[in-house]
């Protein structure tokens, strides 16, 4: 069956990820009798972390079923919420998603980052290994085989990634209770516990600490606390419309 024909009808959530001539109608593709539809899918494109349920002649199939001539093949987006089977909702998040990762943690949400670039293969490793959702915007290491789950993030603006995560997965949100530097878990710290971290100025006006139980970094309800308390409300509010 070298060379023959089958018809892939991508859903409009997935249109970024195809060439235009496979945006619109049914498209046709050629399959070599051995491949994989979700071989045949990712050659098109489309990271199968963004696939949800994949019909040929409106039966569901497996990503590992092998497409045959004048097949007709619909792909839909992933469900949302998504629901991650086999352990905790807990992300690993790539060198570009820094400020991603810092709203992700300030929500209480067990989230790892790397901030220097450790290479695809040490990425996707790490999600295996510590079973983490990869949240990125590199389409290849989405793609790469020992990556346990991960995600797309289609935008480029903090508040739709941050957005966009929450309506994808609806976390449980638990703020204020994790450093938003390491991700480690937070705990009430009296003054004269952290009194050495302050300058004279924050032991003179704020007396509630917390301290982060991994890097001891201390926090307090300093300037920013107003910025960051409208990040937290509007993700509860977000969340809540769930």
């Amino acid at each position: 069956m070298n060379g023959s024909e089958i018809h892939v009808d991508f859903a409009p959530e997935l249109h970024l990820f195809v060439p235009q001539p496979h945006r619109a109608g049914a498209a046709p593709a050629l399959v070599d009798g051995v491949s994989t539809l979700g071989h045949v899918v990712e050659s098109l494109g489309v990271p199968l972390t963004e696939v949800g349920a994949l019909l040929v002649d409106g039966r569901e199939v497996p990503v590992s079923y092998v497409p045959g001539a004048e097949d007709r093949v619909t792909v839909r987006p992933v469900e949302r919420p998504q629901r991650v089977p086999g352990a905790p909702l807990r992300f690993l998040l790539d060198v570009h998603l820094g400020t991603l990762a810092r709203r992700l943690r300030l929500l209480g949400v067990d989230t790892a980052y790397e901030s220097t670039d450790i290479g695809d293969p040490a990425l996707a490793a790490r999600s295996a290994a510590e079973r983490r959702v990869l949240l990125s915007r590199d389409r290849g290491l989405l793609r790469r085989r020992e990556l346990w789950a991960g995600a797309y993030i289609y935008s480029t603006r903090p508040d739709e990634q941050l957005r966009d995560v929450l309506d994808r997965f609806r976390p449980e949100p638990a703020p204020w209770t994790r450093c938003t530097a390491c991700n480690g878990l937070l705990r009430p710290a009296t003054k004269d516990e952290v009194a050495d971290q302050l300058e004279h100025g924050t032991q003179r006006s704020y007396d509630v600490f917390a301290q982060c139980r991994e890097c001891g970094r201390v926090y307090w309800k300093g300037a920013h606390h107003e910025q960051l308390e409208a990040i937290v409300e509007r993700a509860l509010a977000e969340l809540s419309r769930g």
